[in-house]
């Protein structure tokens, strides 16, 4: 049983206090370091406004023209749905409801309204970032491990289009890479992230292959090895929210995709392992996940913020 090195019970899974805490640590540096940009603009957007002595004044001034718009509510995306006319109406309703009204402070006004849509904006990306973080936890992790073993390895780069040699101390890998691929067997192994199968008709956290990444062409491309049920070794579901209070919720949507991926492949007649992977694991999860186990439901699991456990997963996974 490939889990039990550092899994020996449903209470090993569980995320510990210690680790709950020192996760929204980390989103909380993320969220800010993501944050600086935008008030970076605000403070520009200050200092630019700030030559207008009446809010009408603003109109004329086409250097900040974007800002406005955004401190209108528009945001980069629903501005390329609207005329030229929409824009100016939405500027004007900005001047008269909350800029004119705010008298002398209008050019506060003015960067308060800006910075809440760019925080409307930067609540998507959060959303996000949780996944984000995750994959490149997951993606140092293996690396370390094919570079303890001694073990060559490629990854694809998703800025260049292709397959480059990796170096375990390039640390662009985590933030860039789509896919890894190594030896184990003498046979070529290809890792690739956030792939849709297409007999299963989702998009899929984790997939190995039995296949040389030059065989798999993501896309429509039914030539593709992963056309073919066959080439999968293993599939597994990462799930990087921190919060306890989501915990359930993302291993049920974690639990449903797993279901959907072994009853897609019986029908092809074919067994890949699955596995999965959670930073936020609650105690009846916890069970759930440990007896999926037992019953070869799951081959392996780990605990994100375990270090053992994924490390444990990870050389697992290489060795297939």
């Amino acid at each position: 049983m490939p889990y039990s090195d550092y899994i020996h019970t449903s209470d090993n899974l569980v995320t510990p206090y210690e680790q709950v805490r020192a996760g929204f640590l980390k989103i909380a540096l993320e969220k800010n370091r993501y944050a600086t940009p935008y008030v970076a603009e605000a403070m520009a957007l200050k200092a630019a406004a700030g030559k207008a002595t009446v809010p009408q004044e603003l109109v004329e001034m086409s250097e900040i023209k974007t800002a406005v718009l955004a401190a209108s509510g528009i945001s980069n995306k629903a501005l390329g749905h609207l005329t030229e006319s929409d824009q100016k109406e939405a500027v004007s309703n900005l001047i008269e409801n909350f800029l004119s009204p705010a008298g002398s402070a209008f050019v506060d006004e003015l960067v308060f309204r800006f910075l809440l849509t760019k925080g409307d904006s930067l609540g998507g990306k959060m959303r996000n970032l949780a996944g984000k973080l995750a994959e490149h936890q997951f993606i140092r992790t293996i690396v370390a491990t094919l570079s303890i073993q001694g073990q060559e390895f490629r990854w694809y780069d998703a800025d260049a289009r292709k397959w480059l040699c990796g170096k375990s101390d390039n640390p662009d890998i985590a933030f860039k890479a789509k896919g890894l691929s190594w030896m184990s067997q003498q046979k070529s192994r290809t890792l690739l992230f956030n792939l849709t199968v297409p007999f299963v008709g989702k998009n899929i956290d984790l997939c190995l292959f039995d296949s040389a990444p030059e065989e798999i062409k993501r896309g429509r491309n039914t030539h593709s090895n992963h056309y073919h049920p066959n080439y999968y070794l293993a599939l597994g579901e990462l799930k990087g929210g921190i919060d306890p209070a989501g915990a359930d919720e993302h291993w049920k949507t974690a639990n449903s995709a797993l279901s959907r991926i072994r009853t897609s492949f019986e029908e092809r007649n074919h067994a890949p392992q699955l596995f999965f992977i959670g930073a936020a694991i609650a105690k009846s999860m916890a069970s759930e996940i440990f007896e999926q186990l037992q019953t070869g439901q799951l081959t392996n699991a780990a605990n994100l913020t375990d270090n053992n456990q994924l490390f444990s997963l990870s050389g697992w996974l290489i060795s297939l």
